[in-house]
């Protein structure tokens, strides 16, 4: 209810009630609708421009999002050099070590190969920054899933590696008798005169000449599957299966300095020069096989000559001489 406002008027000497005039209940009309206009284009640009009224709270999670933004872009640009990395890694891995050790290349196509099926980023739909967060989880995953590949791939180089150098120590590699002891390379391998018939015979070992008691050693890493003079010929004699294929005989021994089943490692002693058997002088006789066939073990000393003296060794071998057995 408004207010009624009085004055008093000395010549009634009574209170006379006050008329408003109607120019000032205009102007005060006026007044209010200018203050409702102004006060509702306040409020608009205040919506345009909520920063002016947002809270603290508000405030903190929208410094939050952008050092998560920030955050993301740096995680980025790391991946970006995890994968320069891993790329060199991949490359090195196809064309060196698994080259190196034929082994069949990793292809492309799997190193590179995504996640099918299932959309698997379907929780991270829906933000403001959904693409975002989708596209780095992604990248993450195939850098996550080609780690793994590679991490495989190189546990099965070094088992390759060691394979390999299981390998390279069971191959025939050094002379069974050294260069020291011998008096001299009697006869290689190949067409022989025998030593009791004379006739031209298939020599299919080497003869090393020395003094009997010289000391004749394993020439690769293996396991003596035979030390006894059972086998016509070769009298007392020794046989190594190294693995791979390959087996080495040393005959003529005149004793043994391993037992059958033994395992032996390249240089280990296993014998001693003789004459046992059919053998005309005091030699050991060496032969390699490989796959059951007996090859030229001219081809299996590269541990223990140098060049000069395998030259030698090539000349002396290829003489069509007359074997000691």
């Amino acid at each position: 209810m408004s207010k009624v406002k009085y004055y008093y008027d000395p010549d009634t000497l009574s209170y006379r009630k006050i008329e408003p005039k109607k120019s000032r209940r205009y102007r005060n009309i006026a007044l209010f609708i200018l203050g409702s206009f102004l006060f509702g284009l306040l409020s608009l640009v205040l919506l345009m421009n909520t920063n002016l009224i947002n809270t603290p709270r508000e405030l903190s999670l929208q410094r939050e999002v952008k050092n998560y933004e920030l955050q993301f872009d740096l995680l980025n640009r790391k991946m970006g050099q995890i994968e320069e990395v891993l790329a060199n890694i991949e490359d090195r891995d196809n064309n060196i070590y698994r080259l190196y050790f034929e082994a069949n290349p990793i292809p492309e196509e799997q190193r590179r190969a995504g996640f099918g099926g299932v959309n698997r980023y379907k929780s991270l739909e829906g933000f403001n920054n959904s693409e975002m967060i989708k596209a780095t989880t992604k990248r993450l995953d195939i850098i996550k899933k080609q780690m793994a590949i590679q991490s495989k791939s190189l546990d099965e180089i070094t088992k390759l590696a060691e394979e390999k150098e299981k390998l390279l120590m069971a191959i025939p590699a050094i002379q069974p008798v050294k260069n020291e002891d011998l008096k001299r390379m009697a006869s290689g391998y190949g067409w022989r005169s025998d030593p009791f018939t004379k006739a031209r015979k298939m020599h299919r070992g080497m003869d090393f000449s020395a003094p009997k008691g010289t000391p004749v050693y394993a020439t690769g890493d293996g396991k003596v599957i035979r030390a006894d003079n059972g086998s016509s010929g070769y009298g007392k004699h020794i046989r190594i299966d190294h693995g791979y294929g390959y087996k080495t005989l040393y005959g003529h021994l005149s004793k043994y300095n391993v037992d059958r089943g033994q395992k032996v490692k390249r240089g280990d002693l296993i014998g001693f020069v003789g004459n046992t058997g059919r053998s005309e002088a005091p030699h050991l006789h060496y032969e390699v096989w490989k796959e059951e066939e007996r090859i030229n073990p001219i081809n299996f000393y590269y541990g223990s000559l140098t060049a000069k003296e395998f030259e030698n060794m090539l000349k002396y071998a290829a003489q069509e001489n007359q074997s000691l057995d």
